[in-house]
C-alpha cells in the first residue's frame, strides 16, 4: 500500500541520517578528548626525557608530533612548548655542552641532541613565517627563550647565538606572512625592553638590508627601525641588568651609548642605500630630524641622501628641507646655492601642496637673518606675490602676513610697496602708457631677478578678491605698519573647510549678519512685460510661452 511504503521510506532515511557523520556537539567532544589525550601523551614523553637519558629518543617523537614537516600553518603548540622545556633543561644540565675530555659515545649523544635542537629551531622559524598570528607569537617567545638559555648555559655561545639563531629570527620576522602582530610583539616585548636585543637587532638589520632587498621587505625594515624613535642621551648609562641575556665581557661596544648609536647608524645607512620607492623616501624624510638623525654619530653621512632628495623637486624637496637645514645649522655643513634651490621650490604646486605649512615654517627660519641681501629677500617677496594671483584663499592668507614680516625685517625692500617718482615727465608717461614690470620670473638666480625694482601690484589686486577674508587681509599692505610682526601659526592651518564653516556660522566665529535671500517663489519665469517688449517674442509666441511656463 502507498501509505505503508511512505512510512517505511521515511524510517530508512532517519536510520541513514543517524548512521552518518556525527553531530557538531559530538565532534566537539571528540576533539576535546583527542586534545586531552595528546596533552597527556606529550607530558608523559617529556617526563620520561627528564627521568633518564635512555628516553632521549622521545625528542624525535615529539618533533614528529609538532607537525611542521607537513605544514607549518597548523602546528601543535603544546608540543612546541614541551620541546622548549625539554631543551632548556638539557642546556641547564650541560647535556648540549661538549668537552674534549668526554668519551666518544658522549660526543655522539651531544651531537645528536644539537641536531635535534637545530631541527626544533628551524621548525619554530617556519611557524613564525607561515602560521597564524597566535602561533607566530608563541613561536617567537619560544625562540627567544632558546636564545637566552643557549647564551646562559653554553659557554662561548654568546657570539654564535646572536649571529646565528637570533639572525634567523629577525629574518623570519621580516619575511613573515601577515606578520604585523608578531613584529609588534617583538618590538614591544623584546626590542624596546632589552638594550642588548635592540643592539643586535640593529646589527642584523644592517647586514640584511645590505643585500638590496625588495620594496616590501625594505618597508618592514623601516617600520622596525623607526619603532626605536628615542635615541639614548650621551650621558645615558647602559645597565647590564636590563640585558636579555648575559653579555660577553669582551664586547665593550655593547656597554656604551656610542656603540649602540653606531649600530643604528649602520642600519639606517644600509636602508637608505636601497632603491627606495617615492613613498618610502617621503616617509623617511618625515621622520629624519626627530627619529633618524639622533641615532647618527656622524650626521654628515646623511648629506648625500638629503641632497639627492632635495634635488628631486616637488614634495620630496620640501620634506628634505628640514633634515638639510639641521645639518647646515647644527653641523656647519655647506650646501652650495642653497637659496637658489630654495627659490626654485616656489612654484604653483607649492601653494596647493599638503606640505605648504611645513614649508612656510622653514622658509620663515631661512629668511629670518637680517644679514641677507635685500635683492635676495625681494625676489622671494615678488615670487610669492606673483604666485598669490592663482593661489587658493587658504594660501593667500598665509602669504600676506609672511610678506608683512619680511618687510619689517628688511626695511630696504619697502620700496616695492611705495616708490615716489620725482621726474614728472616720466610719471606722466607711466600714467599714459603704463609701466612694464622689470621683474624677470624666469631667472633662476634670486639675486638677479631685478625684483627690488618692481612692486607688489599683485597684492593690491587681491584687495578686490572675491573672498572677503582674503580682500581684508590683503589691505594690510596698504595700511600703516603699526604691528611689529604677525604670528604665522595663526594663519598656517587655514583650509577651505575652515573658511566655509566660518562663513556658515558653524566655526569659531558666529554669523554677524544674516544674508538677504529671496523668500517669494515666482510662479512664472517669463512675465507679461518681458513677452511684449520690442524685439522680443511675438504675441502668438508669447501666449504659447505663457501656457508652457505657467506653474500656477
Amino acid at each position: 500500500m502507498p501509505s505503508a511504503t511512505g512510512i517505511s521510506n521515511s524510517k530508512k532515511r532517519k536510520v541513514a541520517k543517524s548512521a552518518g557523520a556525527p553531530s557538531s556537539k559530538r565532534r566537539a567532544v571528540a576533539e576535546e578528548d583527542g586534545f586531552s589525550e595528546t596533552l597527556s601523551k606529550v607530558q608523559e614523553l617529556e617526563d620520561q626525557i627528564a627521568e633518564s637519558r635512555k628516553y632521549f629518543n622521545n625528542i624525535a617523537t615529539l618533533l614528529s608530533m609538532l607537525n611542521v614537516s607537513k605544514s607549518a600553518k597548523k602546528p601543535e603548540l603544546a608540543v612546541a612548548v614541551s620541546l622548549c622545556r625539554v631543551f632548556s633543561r638539557l642546556m641547564a644540565a650541560g647535556n648540549l655542552s661538549e668537552s674534549s675530555r668526554d668519551a666518544e659515545n658522549e660526543k655522539i649523544v651531544v651531537a645528536w641532541l644539537k641536531e635535534r635542537c637545530s631541527e626544533y629551531q628551524n621548525a619554530l622559524l617556519s611557524i613564525i613565517r607561515e602560521a597564524d598570528s597566535t602561533s607566530q607569537v608563541t613561536a617567537l617567545t619560544l625562540s627567544m627563550r632558546l636564545v637566552k638559555e643557549t647564551i646562559s648555559h653554553i659557554a662561548g655561545a654568546e657570539s654564535s647565538t646572536w649571529s646565528g639563531l637570533f639572525k634567523d629570527i629577525i629574518e623570519a620576522l621580516v619575511e613573515a606572512q601577515d606578520g604585523e602582530e608578531v613584529r609588534g610583539e617583538f618590538v614591544t616585548k623584546f626590542m624596546k625592553q632589552y638594550e642588548d636585543v635592540r643592539y643586535h637587532t640593529f646589527a642584523q638589520i644592517a647586514d640584511y638590508a645590505a643585500a638590496r632587498r625588495k620594496t616590501d621587505i625594505v618597508e618592514v625594515l623601516i617600520s622596525l627601525l623607526s619603532a626605536c624613535d628615542k635615541a639614548p642621551a650621551s650621558d645615558h648609562q647602559i645597565d647590564v641588568n636590563s640585558f636579555f641575556a648575559p653579555p660577553d665581557p669582551n664586547n665593550k661596544r655593547l656597554r656604551t651609548v656610542h656603540g649602540h648609536k653606531r649600530r643604528a647608524q649602520d642600519a639606517w645607512l644600509a636602508i637608505l642605500r636601497n632603491a627606495l620607492s617615492p613613498a618610502q623616501r617621503k616617509a623617511l624624510l618625515r621622520i629624519m630630524v626627530h627619529t633618524i638623525e639622533p641615532w647618527f654619530t656622524r650626521p654628515e653621512l646623511l648629506m648625500d641622501f638629503l641632497t639627492d632628495s632635495y634635488n628631486e623637486g616637488g614634495a620630496t624637496s620640501l620634506l628634505a628641507l628640514s633634515g638639510l637645514f639641521y645639518l647646515i645649522q647644527e653641523k656647519n655643513l655647506d650646501y652650495p646655492q642653497f637659496y637658489a634651490k630654495l627659490y626654485s621650490l616656489l612654484d604653483a604646486d607649492l601653494l596647493h601642496s599638503k606640505h605648504r605649512s611645513r614649508f612656510f615654517r622653514l622658509l620663515n627660519t631661512f629668511l629670518a637673518s637680517t644679514h641677507l641681501p635685500a635683492t635676495l629677500v625681494a625676489s622671494f617677496i615678488k615670487r610669492l606675490s606673483r604666485l598669490a594671483l592663482n593661489a587658493p584663499p587658504s594660501a593667500i592668507v598665509v602669504i600676506v602676513p609672511f610678506m608683512y614680516n619680511l618687510f619689517k625685517s628688511h626695511p630696504t625692500c619697502t620700496f616695492m610697496m611705495h616708490r615716489e617718482i620725482r621726474d614728472k615727465q616720466f610719471a606722466a608717461e607711466i600714467e599714459r602708457e603704463g609701466f612694464e614690470d622689470p621683474f624677470d620670473p624666469h631667472e633662476a638666480d634670486p639675486t638677479r631677478t631685478n625684483a627690488i625694482e618692481s612692486s607688489i601690484w599683485e597684492i593690491e589686486s587681491l584687495q578686490s578678491h572675491y573672498h572677503p577674508n582674503v580682500a581684508a587681509i590683503a589691505k594690510i599692505i596698504s595700511e600703516q605698519f603699526t604691528k611689529q610682526a604677525y604670528n604665522l601659526e595663526d594663519f598656517l592651518d587655514h583650509t577651505y573647510q575652515g573658511m566655509v564653516q566660518g562663513e556658515l556660522g558653524t566655526g569659531e566665529k558666529p554669523l554677524r549678519k544674516v544674508p538677504v535671500v529671496e523668500y517669494q517663489i515666482p510662479k512664472r519665469i517669463f512675465t507679461d512685460r518681458l513677452l511684449q517688449e520690442d524685439g522680443g517674442v511675438d504675441a502668438g509666441a508669447g501666449s504659447f510661452m505663457r501656457g508652457l511656463w505657467d506653474f500656477s
